[in-house]
């Protein structure tokens, strides 16, 4: 399946000053697929280690940490002398071992030709721990669930896919282009973008063997909670991850701790929180007092919405049933717009934006705050397809944004400092603000 982080992994191999590479992301999000097709395009030799598989990989990483050192004991390992300018090495789950994110430190001091990729289902959660990190020793990327993009080229609609990345005027489409991708996207809202559900789908046709995919994944991250949390914490943080669909089925989305037990407070639920979005499996929004540049050094850290990382694994937590997908515009209104707004939420991650949002004293909120260049404006998200906008304006006579933005089924649409983008087009709206700068 084509990734667009592939591209990122291009520009790494080439820079003149490439350091180790960390590649971070949640489980089942097809970070050793990816390396390892990239590793065989791009290299002539590919070394895989690992070391959650191979407990006893541990041992090459034992004693001194000395960049020759260690290539000599992989090379013995494979029983093949390692040419480091043709090989690409990949250490995988490196979070079990703790020397090999420190020897990344040294590979970059003492070999810096050596090609060096290290991946993990928890490296982000292994890294805030992590006491000897090789701090400006190594470059990162993330790795998201596969976009709605990723999943047009997956089903063979690469025109589609085209014209949505390179569109950046507000000229609405075709009627039946519009209704053929939104007729995709609630496809996509249901399936997600865990690549092994996708391609269970397209290699089947069978949503239910689909759906017992989303099931498992979701087990191997409970089992990951006990495996690397402490028993005390991983109860907090499956008390967390299990309450997250129901904290955004509700009307008011934002995040309550007394919905994950009763009596809950942040000094118990905090740091828990706090795994599930280092672990990538959750993408979390805060209120913003005011829309002022820098929009971090406005935000109320009491008043936050939690997101799940995957529109699929959301559905399937609230078993939502497969026939849904072909009922008129319910999935987009289901739980009060929940897999609308978490799809948002994940496609504004995944392209690199802090996810903020703004509530006045009255009634009026705006779902999320974006920050383009020195810009700031108001994103909101509708399930259905009212053209009632009284939350944009409310925000539009306090600040004055440049642009007034709504996501939803509706076409492109623009009509003076309003503009509508349809929910499958999230991948145009850097685009669209990027026009309004001139």
């Amino acid at each position: 399946m084509k990734r667009l982080l592939y591209k990122e992994l291009l520009i790494w191999k080439d820079s003149p000053n490439k350091k180790p590479l960390l590649l971070q992301g949640a489980r089942q999000v097809g970070k050793t697929y990816l390396v390892k097709e990239f590793a065989e395009n791009e290299f002539e030799n590919y070394i895989y280690l690992n070391f959650e598989e191979e407990p006893e990989l541990k041992t090459l990483f034992t004693g001194s940490l000395k960049a020759e050192n260690l290539l000599e004991n992989i090379s013995l390992y494979i029983g093949k002398k390692i040419n480091c300018r043709d090989t690409l090495i990949f250490f995988d789950e490196a979070q079990v071992v703790p020397e090999v994110i420190t020897s990344l430190k040294y590979f970059y001091e003492q070999l810096p030709e050596c090609n060096i990729i290290a991946a993990g289902s928890l490296l982000g959660v292994s890294v805030s721990r992590h006491k000897s990190f090789p701090v400006g020793k190594v470059n990162f990327l993330r790795l998201y669930p596969m976009s709605f993009i990723e999943y047009l080229l997956a089903v063979n609609e690469e025109l589609l896919a085209e014209k949505l990345m390179n569109k950046a005027d507000t000229e609405p489409l075709v009627e039946i282009v519009h209704e053929k991708l939104l007729s995709h996207l609630k496809k996509y809202l249901f399936l997600g973008g865990m690549p092994e559900v996708l391609q269970t789908y397209l290699n089947t046709k069978d949503i239910a063997l689909a759906r017992n995919v989303q099931r498992d994944i979701l087990e191997s991250y409970q089992r990951d909670f006990s495996k690397y949390a402490g028993k005390s914490e991983a109860i907090k943080i499956s008390e967390i991850w299990r309450s997250i669909p129901y904290q955004l089925a509700k009307e008011n989305k934002k995040f309550r701790y007394k919905e994950v037990r009763k009596n809950g407070r942040a000094s118990l639920y905090e740091s828990s929180i706090e795994w599930l979005r280092k672990a990538g499996l959750i993408n979390v929004a805060y209120n913003i007092r005011v829309p002022k540049l820098p929009l971090s050094g406005y935000v109320d850290l009491t008043k936050f919405k939690v997101y799940s990382l995957d529109n699929g694994l959301l559905g399937a937590m609230l078993n939502v049933s497969s026939d849904i997908i072909i009922k008129p515009d319910r999935l987009f209104q289901e739980y009060n717009g929940a897999f609308i707004e978490n799809y948002v939420a994940s496609e504004l991650a995944m392209k690199g934006y802090e996810l903020y949002y703004w509530k006045s004293k009255s009634d009026a909120e705006v779902d999320f705050i974006l920050q383009y260049g020195d810009r700031i404006y108001p994103l909101e998200v509708k399930s259905g397809k009212s053209r009632n906008i009284k939350s944009l304006r409310s925000y539009s006579d306090k600040y004055s944004p440049d642009l007034l933005i709504r996501t939803s089924p509706r076409n492109y649409i623009k009509d003076k400092d309003f503009v509508n983008i349809p929910l499958y087009g999230m991948e145009s709206v850097e685009r669209i603000f990027k026009k309004a700068e001139y």
